[in-house]
């Protein structure tokens, strides 16, 4: 697009703004825009007026609070397949420089076009339509291989154990994204939702809050129902968060009745979510939710909701401590957005759980958080709870059935095992309350 017509666009945001606003405020407005004509026409180098824009977005709202941002176009793309949870690609997971020398298939995703094509976890990914992968950042090789539904890429892979490369042809397809996940595979590669250590103990871990998070629980309870269990497992760990109705929806699988959350716009009560009648998990069985430094937001939410309510204890280590809501604000006729903190939320005991401090510092005094339930803080260092979740990413490779497996492929080899003390801290809870849980009597 000519520069000229760039400039015409950002002029025509920019005034919109200005019309938006109170008329006082539109000499500031004007301000801006011929702040941004002085740059562009007089400034020792030439600047794109698209970048002006950026950085006049990013300096309106990066003083206001750490969570609201100005999200760019490819930014925003990522953040909408992440919320939505479906792109249009392949349906593999890859990983490259720095941390492996050449692009490498971390693992393919069950029933995608890659899985279907033979793809294999080990398998390095040597070119990608005829371009060779030396040298291509990791970001830049998943824009090569994603692409619009019924388009094919070429792909040159090396397989483990193999010494000759060999070129799969794959056919893009729509990839839904998975946030729901079990602990193993089970023979179809589908998730089994049972401990596979303790069979009578159901155990689900939610990665994200996007669109089809909610659907995905429920299939999981559903599996989890139809198996002897004792107990259930929530583990949130390392769960940044997503969408608030999509908390609401998860908490109200295990509630019958009561408070899940409460938001509040500029001091003035926004809306009030309960629990609708029925659940989807029995109430006589107990549960724990799993947390840690990194579950915030959603994630939060739930923890907070089913502690509050007495539905699960918390185990782990103190939650993060977000406690505000943003909004997208689609920009730029949907290309780019503004996520605006527009509201707070307060948990079923009507505390605010967000941190004011900027730096994490579990020991703080002040109420911030969901701190786990009595008897079960399992406080992990970095270094320790990075070695559960790297053996968690390596236990989570899909070892694809549809070709022959190979004794090389990652995950296959035997490793020394890793021991989850929050996990065993869960397990060991569930196992006592059993034998004391109101209700009938379960087979332990």
């Amino acid at each position: 697009m000519p520069p000229r017509n760039v400039s015409i666009i950002v002029i025509t945001a920019v005034l919109s703004l200005a019309c938006y606003f109170q008329v006082p405020r539109s000499r500031e407005a004007r301000s801006i825009v011929r702040a941004m004509h002085i740059i562009s026409d007089r400034y020792v180098k030439p600047v794109e007026t698209r970048e002006l824009y950026r950085h006049a977005m990013n300096g309106m709202v990066e003083k206001l609070d750490r969570y609201s941002n100005y999200i760019g176009p490819d930014d925003y793309s990522a953040l909408q397949s992440s919320l939505q949870q479906k792109f249009g690609g392949i349906g593999i997971m890859v990983d490259g420089p720095p941390r492996v020398e050449r692009l490498r298939v971390v693992s393919p995703l069950v029933g995608t076009p890659a899985y279907r094509a033979g793809i294999q976890a080990g398998d390095v990914i040597l070119s990608i339509d005829g371009t060779s992968t030396e040298g291509v950042t990791l970001e830049q090789a998943v824009v090569m291989m994603r692409g619009e539904k019924g388009t094919e890429v070429r792909l040159q892979v090396l397989h483990p154990g193999s010494t000759e490369p060999v070129e799969v042809a794959v056919r893009r397809d729509t990839i839904q994204t998975e946030s729901v996940k079990g602990d193993t595979h089970r023979e179809d590669d589908s998730w089994s939702f049972v401990l596979e250590s303790n069979p009578h103990i159901g155990y689900v871990r939610i990665t994200t809050f996007g669109d089809r998070t909610t659907g995905e629980l429920s299939t999981a309870l559903e599996q989890i129902r139809n198996r002897d269990v004792t107990g259930l497992i929530l583990d949130l760990r390392g769960c940044p968060g997503g969408l608030l109705t999509t908390a609401v929806e998860a908490c109200d699988l295990f509630l019958e009745q009561g408070r899940i959350v409460s938001t509040r716009e500029r001091d003035q009560v926004r809306d009030v979510s309960d629990a609708s009648p029925g659940t989807e998990f029995p109430l006589d069985l107990p549960m724990v939710v799993l947390i840690d430094r990194n579950s915030a937001s959603a994630a939060e939410i739930v923890a907070a909701c089913l502690k509050d309510q007495q539905r699960a204890a918390v185990c782990g280590q103190r939650s993060w401590g977000k406690g505000s809501v943003q909004n997208i604000i689609e920009l730029d006729d949907g290309r780019s957005a503004l996520k605006l903190t527009t509201a707070t939320y307060f948990r079923p005991n009507g505390k605010n759980i967000h941190r004011a401090i900027r730096d994490y510092e579990e020991e703080d005094s002040e109420e911030w958080g969901v701190k786990p339930s009595e008897g079960l803080r399992v406080s992990m260092p970095d270094e320790q709870l990075a070695a559960v979740f790297q053996a968690r990413r390596t236990r989570d490779v899909v070892t694809n059935r549809t070709v022959k497996p190979s004794s090389e492929t990652p995950g296959q080899a035997a490793e020394e095992p890793v021991v989850d003390l929050q996990l065993q801290k869960a397990v060991e809870f569930l196992r006592k309350a059993v034998k004391t849980y109101p209700g009938k009597a379960r087979k332990a």
